[in-house]
């Protein structure tokens, strides 16, 4: 039987995003964002979900743009950092140390350090509640070299990104292959 615990924000795992936007004076800034994830193939479209009282959030508004950086195992200490301060009282890239750089198709910087980064346009705002949900329309993927597969494709195994476990408060490694999509379930489909 099951145990009833409510409504709450259990999803077990959600995806450390990175946001990078400009302020209105042209600083850059990152914030860390657990609340988002992918929401349309076409356009291809991602989605995050911010507090009014963030920092990001006037940005977001202002620029009407944010990247998406997914950070690696060995960047987990400044994705945590990220969501611990305001951009508006740090300097975030001063403090980690690690590097903006301006996106030539959006009004946001990127991470040199990320190898993965996702640039975005905003195209729609949903105010939900507590968070205002912001779905940019992707305009470009960059990944490093270091991070394709075999076949070409971006290889998560290489990327080692970071998960969040909102109940417990706590990031985790995305672990290993476990089988293709729409092919691990023809065992089932055609037996």
């Amino acid at each position: 039987m099951k145990k009833s615990l409510g409504a709450k924000t259990i999803v077990c795992l959600t995806p450390v995003f990175i946001v990078g936007t400009y302020d209105k004076t042209g600083k850059p800034n990152a914030m860390n964002v657990a609340w988002g994830g992918l929401c349309c193939s076409s356009p291809p479209s991602i989605a995050i979900s911010l507090r009014k009282a963030t920092y990001t959030y006037g940005n977001v508004v202002y620029r009407k743009a944010f990247t998406i950086n997914i950070p690696s195992e060995s960047h987990v200490r400044e994705a945590d950092y990220f969501g611990m301060v305001s951009g508006g009282k740090e300097d975030k890239f001063s403090v980690s140390g690690l590097t903006p750089v301006k996106s030539d198709l959006v009004d946001a910087p990127y991470i040199k350090e990320f190898s993965l980064i996702l640039e975005c346009k905003l195209t729609h705002t949903v105010e939900i509640g507590l968070h205002t949900q912001f779905i940019g329309e992707i305009m470009d993927v960059k990944a490093d070299a270091s991070v394709f597969g075999e076949e070409g494709t971006i290889d998560i195994e290489k990327i080692h990104p970071i998960l969040y476990a909102p109940e417990v408060r706590a990031y985790y490694g995305a672990g290993r292959c476990l089988g293709k999509a729409f092919s691990v379930g023809k065992q089932i489909k055609n037996s």
